[in-house]
């Protein structure tokens, strides 16, 4: 078991890497170089050499990105033009946002998509699976900010038990969880319905195998065959799409939290577009793909203690 997760470990550093190399020479593709697109595109020579020696742009870019990385390693990710303020602690304040969005989010769509799902494959053909089924399709077509809008203008306009946009600190439970409640929900319909489609696949490929029917054959109670053998064999697809899906939450969820004024990395990703904040947007994209790296890495894990075939075929012990 250690020597695979040792090697995933050592397959998840180097796509870090791979990252890392790609966040650097992106943002140095920038028409003109990053020193123009923060100084709004002043053409006066003095302006941008002094902005490439503060920043040390003016050094080769292999100087540049081994001290970028060795910076970055010691938590130093650079200082923002825009507010001055240390990216990283920037980022220390946004990230926790963010998290917090994305595991109220997951949260509610495994608690919503997998029952239904399990249903839908248990019930399969009946008027439960086409309402699920429909449900699921309805949660994938119907987009996200139209969905904000209109939970805006029921639940804090109309009726207004929710406040419509803002945040407050955990040290607030109660407040954080109502200004939380609308965003988490919104975010999580897209995933409920993946998961639900997934979890109804996986379930009624289980439900088909042999193991199944020698169960059902030797007495066992449909609950029982169900939820024990069937449900544990389906949950290694579904882990592996919940880890995908919490990747893609916790790098930003730009639209909601642009709607619900939730002060994130989605948010403050436009901010740094809009600003030219490189070290900001570098920054950004740094933290999110090592955020996507380590779910997909814990997803692999899990993934493994689920089905210690996966590790067998691999040489883990």
């Amino acid at each position: 078991m250690m020597s695979y997760v040792w090697r995933r470990t050592g397959v998840a550093l180097i796509t870090l890497f791979l990252a890392s190399v790609v966040v650097f020479a992106g943002v140095r593709a920038l028409p003109g170089g990053p020193a123009v697109a923060m100084s709004s595109e002043i053409s006066n020579p003095e302006v941008l050499a002094a902005i490439r020696k503060q920043f040390g742009l003016d050094k080769p870019l292999p100087v540049q990105y081994v001290t970028w990385v060795w910076q970055a390693l010691h938590g130093n990710l650079g200082i923002s033009p825009q507010t001055g303020l240390p990216v990283a602690q920037t980022l220390a304040e946004r990230f926790p946002v963010t998290f917090e969005l994305s595991m109220l989010a997951m949260s509610f769509a495994v608690v919503i998509g997998l029952p239904i799902g399990v249903l839908a494959a248990v019930r399969r053909g009946s008027i439960a699976d086409h309402l699920s089924t429909s449900s699921a399709l309805l949660g994938l077509s119907v987009p996200h900010f139209w969905l904000g809008l209109l939970f805006i203008e029921l639940f804090a306009v109309h009726f207004g038990v929710l406040p419509a946009s803002g945040y407050v600190s955990p040290v607030h439970p109660v407040a954080n969880l109502a200004h939380m409640l609308m965003p988490a929900f919104v975010l999580s319909m897209g995933m409920a319905a993946v998961l639900m489609r997934q979890m109804r696949s996986s379930m009624l490929e289980s439900l088909g195998a042999d193991y199944v029917r020698t169960a059902r054959a030797k007495g066992m109670s449909e609950w029982r065959t169900v939820m024990v053998h069937a449900l544990r064999n389906s949950l290694t697809t579904v882990v592996t799409v919940i880890g995908l899906q919490l990747g893609t939450l916790m790098s930003g969820a730009i639209i909601t939290e642009q709607i619900f004024l939730i002060p994130g990395l989605g948010r403050l990703t436009v901010e740094a577009v809009f600003g030219r904040d490189y070290p900001d947007l570098q920054g950004i994209v740094l933290i999110s793909a090592t955020a996507y790296i380590v779910a997909n890495l814990l997803t692999d894990i899990v993934y493994s203690l689920l089905n210690p075939r996966i590790r067998v075929a691999g040489g883990g012990q």
